[in-house]
């Protein structure tokens, strides 16, 4: 579980990206939760694009994915959603929060 003071800091870190995956009219199929966790352990902070044509809403969309890959929702703002989900990697500079 993040702080207030944490998700503040990675809202800011997270409106400098551009979205990398995106949710449609499938839903989230497994590929699609396993593309996005992939992102997460690569990256740990992720933006993602919910198209307008998808069954979901965007808040739906980062509820299922919080619960089903152990990640922080950071921000949800219309089709964008923010997630972040510490990586196990060792080989590159994880992120430092506050």
């Amino acid at each position: 579980m993040i702080t207030t003071k944490q998700r503040a800091y990675l809202r800011g870190l997270g409106n400098a990206l551009d979205p990398v995956a995106q949710v449609g009219k499938d839903g989230l199929t497994e590929n699609v939760i396993t593309s996005i966790d992939l992102l997460l352990e690569a990256r740990e902070l992720v933006k993602l694009r919910v198209l307008k044509n998808a069954e979901l809403s965007s808040k739906e969309v980062a509820e299922a994915l919080s619960k089903s890959l152990n990640a922080e929702v950071v921000q949800v703002i219309g089709t964008i959603v923010i997630l972040y989900k510490k990586s196990t990697r060792k080989d590159f500079k994880h992120i430092e929060l506050p």
